[in-house]
């Protein structure tokens, strides 16, 4: 019976529907960011106009990566997501050291990130002791996993609560701008002619699209539960695409919210813009909520990335032998118990990591960056080359204005990917250097798999 529970011969079963889809992907998404980064958009695009404008435009280009995954996701539909599509476009080579990036690098530190966030506000309503923010840390990554372990229902059944009260505690920040605090008319009056008159640089406007793609990043995760949707070839493209429309709509009316309660220039000067705009609707209680808010957007987004984290890891597992205890898939609780555990030990290993530093939240940031961008860049055109190597795939959902939207999506990645390495310190070096070792653990599995075949 256990041998029928945990088998590489299961395989994952559709059992997600499409609010479940769409609540996994808003949840990834809406993190920290939001309450967050909008200062730092609003101090280098230059003008309010040019930070609606930023908004937008990352929600244009989010949508256009979401149509992206949508053809590969439907064409293609798998637990591995990326790592399937690498696969099939550049071989297993590459898709394995993808894989090792996810395990090592990239949904680990994401894991590790939040894990930070999530503690750093808790303890600022309820200080623990010195090492408060990473004890929260190490519970978060603990309880999730187990909830996750003990089944994917549980597991999405949380994720749909967490979403609603993260999407909930972005509508009290827009409420809050837009209904409650007083309007910063006159700081707004004031500002307005300097930013008009300073110069609204392409370079500004370039960070600012690197701290608001940030702030988008996530959708592209839906593509590992593809497999587990109810009619994924019409489901998936229909969540993702549903996903970034309300995503867009929340960011774009949050930052309208913070600008009429804040006003650009003291929008932009803000150390924790979503805190100061309740604190002038509602006074400290208003300080008190937005703690709670970012707590559980981290909360959300960790428990989304857990989910869909431990997909590639089993992907991973199936593909080579020398990893095949990653490819276990437990049948009675619709999960991959090793491979969720597994990702839970190496996030726990980089909190400490983080901790160590004295740096989490930043180190986590620089060390996923140009490892996830560089990645990210291929699977954008892993598109193009499955276009030309399985023309005659089914694809019941095709990209709109082929091949310009997906050459447009790679540009924008692939500008991200040097933005990730110019402007980061050591944590980025670190985590490329993780990717070289994943370069020698490919040799010993291909020596590995080499004996093997000669054995048999």
């Amino acid at each position: 019976m256990a041998q029928a529970e945990s088998s590489t011969t299961a395989r994952p079963q559709p059992t997600l529907g499409i609010l479940d889809a769409i609540a996994i992907i808003v949840g990834i998404v809406i993190g920290a960011g939001i309450f967050r980064l909008p200062s730092l958009v609003a101090g280098t695009a230059g003008s309010e106009a040019a930070v609606i404008a930023v908004w937008l435009a990352g929600g244009a280009v989010s949508l256009i990566g979401a149509l992206c995954y949508a053809e590969l996701a439907t064409a293609f539909p798998s637990a591995g997501g990326d790592y399937h599509f690498l696969t099939r476009a550049y071989g297993k080579s590459l898709s394995f050291l993808f894989a090792w990036a996810r395990v090592a690098v990239i949904t680990t530190g994401s894991i590790a990130l939040l894990a930070f966030v999530f503690g750093d506000f808790m303890s600022r309503l309820v200080a623990l002791s010195p090492y408060s923010t990473p004890i929260y840390a190490v519970a978060m990554i603990v309880v999730l996993t187990a909830i996750n372990v003990a089944g994917i229902r549980k597991g999405a059944t949380t994720q749909n609560w967490l979403t609603v009260l993260e999407v909930t505690g972005v509508a009290i920040v827009i409420i809050a701008g837009l209904v409650f605090a007083a309007p910063a008319a006159a700081p707004a009056a004031s500002a307005a002619p300097a930013a008009a008159g300073s110069a609204v640089s392409w370079g500004g406007i370039g960070l600012a699209m690197v701290f608001v793609l940030l702030t988008y990043g996530g959708w592209n995760e839906a593509a590992y539960i593809s497999a587990e949707v109810k009619g994924p070839r019409r489901n998936i493209a229909r969540a993702l695409i549903w996903s970034i429309l309300i995503i867009t709509a929340l960011y774009l009316l949050a930052n309208l919210a913070m600008l009429r309660g804040l006003g650009l220039e003291a929008m932009a000067k803000s150390q924790a813009v979503a805190a100061d705009l309740l604190e002038r609707a509602w006074g400290p209680t208003g300080a008190v909520l937005i703690s709670v808010l970012v707590a559980v957007s981290a909360l959300t987004s960790a428990n989304a990335t857990i989910i869909v984290g431990a997909r590639s890891n089993y992907a991973l597992g199936c593909d080579w032998p020398m990893l095949a205890f990653l490819g276990r898939w437990n049948e009675r609780t619709g999960t991959p118990t090793t491979a969720l555990l597994v990702q839970s030990g190496v996030a726990l290993a980089l909190v400490g990591l983080g901790t160590m530093t004295a740096k989490g939240l930043e180190t986590m940031v620089e060390f996923t960056a140009p490892v996830f961008w560089f990645f990210f860049t291929l699977a954008g055109a892993s598109l193009i080359v499955l276009r030309v190597r399985e023309p005659d795939a089914p694809r019941l959902f095709r990209v709109p204005l082929y091949p310009v939207l997906p050459l447009v999506f790679c540009a924008c990645t692939a500008y991200l990917l040097y933005s990730s390495l110019a402007y980061t310190g050591w944590g980025a070096r670190i985590g490329v250097a993780v990717l070289a070792v994943g370069g020698v653990l490919l040799a010993v599995n291909l020596r590995y798999r080499s004996l093997a075949l000669k054995r048999s």
